[in-house]
């Protein structure tokens, strides 16, 4: 047999779950076609890649991103891909661009997601030739894709285009027959093309941007029950996911949906519910959601929850962040997008004491923990106070409370003082038994938003390191091959796309990577400009050594950490649909290498899975 690439000596690990072992491969047109104990014979043009002493996994699989704006203008998305993600899932959180115009989408995307406003709008109008769930994928298909892409279609999105925005977030607003029928039309176009499901919301805190309907939520928390029953119907025939976020100021609406997952004379209602996280300012709702979880699905239902399997730390520069649109004073700053009406508002004295009030109010649901002694100021043209935490700051200047400390530092300083605190997920015995919960999905890396307030782009390498760091030190919470498994084929098998698997027959996705590498860098602070953002700085990860090569479908598209040339310019990657195997985008076998490849990829889908 002659192979295109053949992989020395690795320890391979599969995606199911079995035990690894140290193995060749061989990969021809972008499949793998041989895994031998033995050696495999390199033809003339065999690219053979030493692998001894590192491991060679599928492509890892990121279930939560809101990539659905840079994909348009950055196909590659290196800064997932150069970390081994190789399969990513738009849509999330009731957020897409299926059908919005492209002033609706920036008002959607802006301010939830923390990408610039502008931008969204130029690039949907730029790109925007789709008036169809199957358009939008045909033109996703057109782009030159490094990673495979997965999607949900978002309620908001749909909403938003039947009623319009403005009638989409009023409370007193209600579809009509007709614009009922039309959503569930969508959502029954969007499945056929392929979609995994449907994402909504009902978190109070993810505010509109533009002028028409600024801080208003998402058109998805206006919807009552009887709208989203019809919709989730659907979802229950089609055996599709429902991805949602609960209203945490009302937990009663978390046990809700996850009760809706159980199938009481009708289909379950596959359910995937943000979020699993041990949250500092609730320390015990932890305890309760992997019970719940167990509970359901016993029960009869398929839920899980979504998990960010690291510390949940965030950046801030000033006030822009959106912790702050929880509580009432946070938000009304937030409102205000002018900078000098903003800071006429930190001056006001009664702004200040509801501030201080809401700060002190520690009772019920919330995110932040609300404790400016744990946030500590990393950044700051007053180089005195780098390092200290704006409680340390107040105290300095004579008592002052934190509060006034914090808003006192962001008049001086406005966006040049930036800081940082962890709102979750900071007890790592909790993570490792977060981590082993079967009713809990690896995921949220929201890569793609937030762009200056969190960089989880390789949270896959960081659980791992988690894993590995624990079985060296003896104290082992999971084996490896159950890590990978996590990361991988067990994601991929849930939402039902041809992906996180790595055997004989599947596409080469995969990432080798170095376990010595497996350290304190993957949590390293970095920053990079993004071209198509208008150079704006975001935060990055960047462990380069830990990452030797990822592949898809069989082709190099990052090398020593880096991404090659080929990523983002020619097409690796496929748009994934449910239930359908696709075949591999195999090399060009001689000549000059082809340009972006425009093709729809509807004949890659070449089986129906069983």
């Amino acid at each position: 047999m002659t192979y295109d690439t053949i992989i020395n000596g690795g320890r391979w690990f599969d995606g199911t779950g079995s035990a690894s072992s140290i193995r060749n491969l061989g990969i021809t047109d972008g499949v793998v076609v041989e895994i031998s104990s033995g050696p495999l014979e390199a033809g003339p043009d065999t690219e053979v890649v030493d692998a001894r002493g590192q491991w060679v996994v599928p492509g890892m699989v990121d279930i939560h991103t809101h990539y659905d704006i840079e994909v348009l203008d950055g196909p590659g998305l290196p800064e997932s891909v150069r970390h081994g993600v190789t399969t990513i899932m738009i849509g999330s959180c009731s957020l897409s661009t299926v059908h919005l115009d492209a002033v609706d989408a920036g008002d959607i995307f802006g301010r939830v997601e923390a990408i610039p406003r502008q931008h969204v709008i130029d690039a949907v109008t730029e790109h925007q030739t789709w008036a169809s769930a199957a358009q939008y994928v045909d033109a996703l298909e057109r782009l030159p894709l490094g990673p495979n892409l997965a999607a949900f279609i978002g309620h908001s999105d749909m909403r938003a285009a039947t009623m319009g925005l403005d009638r989409a977030t009023r409370p007193d607003q209600r579809p009509s027959a007709a614009e009922q029928s039309r959503m569930e039309s969508m959502l029954t176009e969007a499945l056929d093309a392929g979609f995994l499901g449907m994402s909504s919301q009902q978190l109070l805190f993810d505010k509109l941007d533009g002028e028409v309907c600024r801080s208003r939520t998402l058109p998805s928390t206006y919807a009552r029950a009887r709208e989203l029953r019809r919709l989730n119907s659907i979802l229950r025939r089609r055996a599709r996911v429902l991805q949602s976020g609960p209203d945490i100021t009302h937990p009663q609406s978390l046990v809700s949906q996850a009760l809706s997952s159980l199938g009481v004379g009708r289909p379950q209602l596959k359910t995937s519910l943000l979020s699993a996280a041990d949250i500092k300012a609730i320390p015990a709702v932890i305890h309760g959601m992997g019970p719940l979880a167990r509970a359901i699905n016993k029960l009869g239902g398929d839920f899980r929850w979504q998990h960010l399997p690291v510390p949940f730390e965030v950046y801030a520069d000033g006030i822009d962040l959106v912790i702050f649109e929880e509580f009432g004073s946070g938000a009304a700053a937030l409102h205000l997008a002018d900078a000098v009406a903003r800071d006429e508002l930190l001056r006001d004295e009664d702004y200040r004491r509801q501030f201080r009030k809401e700060y002190e109010a520690k009772w019920g649901p919330r995110v932040w923990h609300r404790d400016f002694f744990d946030a500590e100021i990393v950044e700051c043209p007053d180089a005195s106070i780098i390092g200290k935490s704006f409680g340390a700051v107040g105290q300095e200047r004579g008592g002052v409370h934190p509060v006034d400390a914090f808003l006192d530092l962001v008049l001086e300083h406005g966006t040049a003082i930036r800081w940082r605190t962890t709102i979750s997920n900071h007890r790592p015995e909790l993570l490792k038994k977060i981590a082993v919960e079967p009713g809990v999905q690896l995921g949220f890396s929201d890569a793609g938003a937030h762009l200056r307030n969190m960089a989880f782009y390789n949270m896959g390498l960081r659980f791992l390191r988690h894993a590995h760091d624990a079985e060296l030190a003896g104290t082992a919470f999971m084996t490896m091959e159950h890590a990978v498994h996590r990361l991988t084929g067990e994601l991929a098998d849930w939402y039902g796309v041809d992906a996180g698997h790595l055997r004989v027959g599947d596409r080469a996705d995969l990432v080798i990577l170095d376990p010595a590498h497996l350290d304190s860098d993957l949590d390293d602070y970095h920053e990079s400009p993004v071209e198509q953002f208008g150079g704006l700085s975001r935060m990055v990860n960047r462990n380069d050594a830990c990452v030797s090569r990822v592949m898809i479908s069989g082709r190099t598209v990052v090398e020593s950490g880096e991404p090659t040339a080929l990523l983002g310019a020619e097409r690796t990657g496929s748009f994934l649909r449910v239930g359908q195997r696709v075949a591999p985008r195999p090399a060009p076998r001689s000549g000059p290498r082809p340009g972006p490849l425009t093709e729809t990829g509807d004949e890659r889908a070449v089986a129906t899975a069983t």
